[in-house]
């Protein structure tokens, strides 16, 4: 599984080079040490975890993974920030398309997320993968919950 996240981080750059986005492979290692065993990276973006567009200093990898998403940044000097968002912890999604860049945002039930300067031609997509893995957890929750309330 070595290695996963930032190939990933890199066919995403190659595909939406607009994206505003560094230290790629030192990101991606923040996610990858934090990747639970059997735990599949289904797909990977990238971003500024900022609403600034002129802040292009706080890069982040984002791995939708078959449990979570996971946002990794490593900080220059020492240590990383990591945030997971759970499908239970996960509320809603937004999509703004700018002149040139577009944000993401992640709404869930203790912040609100914004990941900035990704490339437009990725906005879809990346709604897309979310919106649906999102759904079908939920349902999986839910299907859960009703089970158990019945019996």
């Amino acid at each position: 599984m070595t290695g996963i996240v930032y190939k990933k981080a890199l066919e995403y750059k190659r595909l939406h080079p607009m994206t505003v986005s560094w230290r790629l492979k030192q990101n991606s290692e923040v996610v990858e040490k934090h990747l639970n065993p059997g735990e599949k990276v289904l797909y990977v973006f990238t971003g500024q975890k900022n609403n600034n567009p002129l802040n292009i200093i706080s890069t982040a990898v984002i791995a939708l993974t078959s449990e979570r998403i996971l946002i990794g940044r490593k900080r220059v000097v020492f240590g990383y920030f990591l945030d997971s968002i759970t499908p239970d912890m996960f509320n809603d999604l937004k999509i703004y398309s700018g002149i040139i860049w577009g944000k993401v945002y992640l709404d869930t039930i203790k912040e609100f997320v914004t990941l900035s300067n990704i490339a437009k031609s990725a906005l879809q997509e990346i709604e897309t993968k979310i919106s649906s893995f999102m759904m079908e957890e939920k349902k999986k929750y839910g299907y859960k919950q009703n089970k158990t309330d019945l019996g």
